[in-house]
């Protein structure tokens, strides 16, 4: 997975999430089940930044996660706050591909990425659904020179 270096226009969107005390392990690190968490909370943010997404939510749809691959490159302390870049790496039909990084706020230090494959649902029908059109889609994407 790539490892990019903190530039406030890589992502499309930013989350910033303080580091609680109990989000840690007895060495006194973010324990890794959490970042899973801080990636949850950050595509939920981003899927509310755009509208058409948002307001589908409403109607019974979401996005339903099919599979996510994190990896772990350096500890997260407390107390600190972290920086979850967010933006789509791809997308489909009726899937949705995202890139995400954390970044350590003091710093600016890059200590984990992860790329997540989401899944469009029906909620009523339990199955998978078409995603909606999203206007000005481009600026929800990473540019594909990232991942080469």
């Amino acid at each position: 997975m790539i490892r990019p270096e903190y530039n406030a226009k890589l992502f499309p969107h930013w989350t910033t999430l303080p580091i609680r005390f109990r989000d840690l392990d007895p060495l006194n690190h973010v324990n890794n089940a959490i970042f899973s968490t801080y990636y949850e909370e950050a595509r939920i943010e981003f899927i509310q930044e755009v509208n058409n997404l948002a307001s589908q939510l409403k109607n019974g749809f979401s996005f339903v996660l099919a599979n996510i691959e994190i990896e772990f490159i350096r500890p997260v302390e407390f107390p600190n706050d972290i920086l979850i870049g967010t933006g789509i790496k791809s997308l489909g039909n009726s899937s949705i591909t995202s890139f995400q990084a954390i970044y350590i706020d003091d710093g600016k230090t890059l200590a984990s990425t992860a790329e997540a494959h989401g899944v469009w649902f029906n909620l009523d029908k339990q199955r998978p659904a078409r995603i909606p059109d999203i206007p000005d889609t481009d600026k929800y994407m990473l540019p594909n020179s990232l991942f080469k």
